[in-house]
């Protein structure tokens, strides 16, 4: 049986289940943590444009370097906190790794959230 737990202060919430509403709605430990993980690893710029760019194209170490003015060490290293956080994923092809935003739905969200917050658009929009 569910307690009825009340709040330590009263801010005139006159609606009796405001308590109730809010546990039910509330998400759960393991998704805010997904979720904080995923925006921790974006927190960098050079992840964030990475990711960003992944999110529109599959390219290898050597060219994601090049469009990012990086190294491809330091663009390697990018990329496996990426994969770790579920953000990319990989495929081999021939002696070639290429990377791509994963398909799911945290990396799409994260894709949203940084065009939005840029005022950015996808590149293909522009071909419309």
């Amino acid at each position: 049986m569910k307690e009825n737990k009340k709040l330590p202060h009263n801010h005139n919430h006159d609606d009796h289940n405001y308590m109730e509403d809010f546990s039910v709605h509330n998400p759960r430990l393991s998704t805010i943590e997904a979720v904080a993980d995923a925006m921790k690893q974006l927190g960098d710029p050079s992840r964030l444009r990475i990711f960003w760019l992944l999110c529109h194209t599959q390219e290898c170490v050597a060219n994601i370097a090049a469009l990012v003015d990086m190294s491809s060490p330091a663009v390697s290293h990018h990329l496996r906190v990426l994969k770790s956080a579920g953000l990319i994923v990989s495929r081999r092809d021939g002696k070639e790794m290429l990377y791509k935003a994963a398909d799911t739905e945290m990396a799409e969200a994260m894709h949203q959230i940084i065009e939005n917050l840029a005022q950015i658009s996808c590149p293909s929009e522009h071909h419309k």
